[in-house]
């Protein structure tokens, strides 16, 4: 099958990788603009770029898929499909009609539920037990077209959105070339998703990931690993103005429910643990601003925050 290529980040490039391997012609490469990221800010390819060069794919950066510009290059390969993994851009109708067969969407969630930028991390922080892929068919709408294929998958308790979205990734890979080789049989059945199970999943902004104390501990611990890798949980010294650490690593622990939410209970080697307002989190690993991610162990050889400490979300 002759195809064409949309997507940015390394759950994309995981499946660019197979399409790759899978032995169908990719045509060219769709990707976002290289983009300042890490600490130095320095202009960094994205992971599908780095992957398309690497395989010798035509690659195309366009500010936009609104634009005449963009349609013709998409045309002028005339693919028979279009697959999109997290581009990040949504794609218009003129777009959409373009391949033969329409456009594939490799999407991190049981459809409808999750649809949007951010599907994994809000399946985690939703306290979900179970997610997986869905190959879709696009319409103009957002993650709302018919779904071709799907994948389950469960949600370990100790996965994040890193952990959990490199195994989505290798699900999806699979799921899509089962389904390009059924398109090409004319064997897949398409069915149309339940609006009134439709859930969102927006994008997540930094400010979000600061903590607040007063939620119940469960659902901190479940912050803390749907904000990791990005943007990261982190907590102000009560009165600050920028944080005192990015919390890595937390479990629940036992907590007095008289105790103020956001009281250091307890720092030492084994953890620090602080009052919520519903039990306490034991936080494991952390990283304070401008150093490295360090265990508790290692954080209290140089400080310790003494029980009493107040720990708050910060400016609002």
């Amino acid at each position: 099958m002759k195809l064409a290529f949309a997507g940015t980040p390394e759950f994309a490039a995981v499946i660019l990788d197979a399409l790759v391997h899978s032995g169908h012609s990719i045509g060219a490469v769709f990707t976002r603009r290289d983009a300042r990221a890490g600490r130095g800010n320095r202009v960094a390819e994205s992971p599908v770029k780095q992957r398309a060069a690497a395989a010798g794919v035509e690659v195309h950066q366009p500010h936009s898929m609104r634009t005449p510009e963009a349609a013709e290059t998409l045309a002028a390969l005339e693919p028979d499909a279009l697959v999109v993994a997290a581009y990040g851009f949504l794609l218009p109708a003129p777009i959409l009609a373009i391949p033969r067969l329409g456009c594939i969407n490799v999407h991190a969630s049981v459809l409808p539920r999750w649809r949007g930028a951010a599907p994994v991390h809000h399946a985690i922080l939703a306290g979900d037990r179970q997610t997986g892929i869905s190959i879709m068919q696009m319409d103009d709408g957002l993650d709302t077209g018919p779904i071709l294929a799907t994948r389950t998958c469960t949600i370990a308790p100790e996965d994040t959105t890193g952990s959990l979205t490199s195994r989505l990734a290798e699900h999806g890979a699979a799921a899509l070339i089962d389904t390009l080789r059924a398109l090409e049989a004319g064997a897949v059945e398409s069915r149309a998703q339940d609006e009134t199970r439709a859930t969102l999943a927006p994008k997540l902004s930094k400010s979000q990931a600061a903590i607040d104390w007063a939620r119940p501990a469960t659902e901190i611990e479940r912050m803390v690993r749907a904000f990791d890798p990005w943007p990261v949980a982190h907590t102000y010294l009560a009165g600050a103005d920028v944080p005192a650490f990015r919390i890595r690593r937390a479990a629940l622990a036992d907590g007095d429910s008289t105790t103020a939410p956001g009281t250091v209970l307890r720092c030492d080697e084994t953890g620090l643990v602080i009052a919520t307002g519903g039990g306490a989190v034991n936080i494991t690993e952390l990283q304070p601003p401008g150093a490295r991610r360090m265990s508790i162990a290692e954080f209290v050889r140089g400080r310790r925050l003494p029980p009493g400490t107040r720990l708050d979300r910060g400016p609002r």
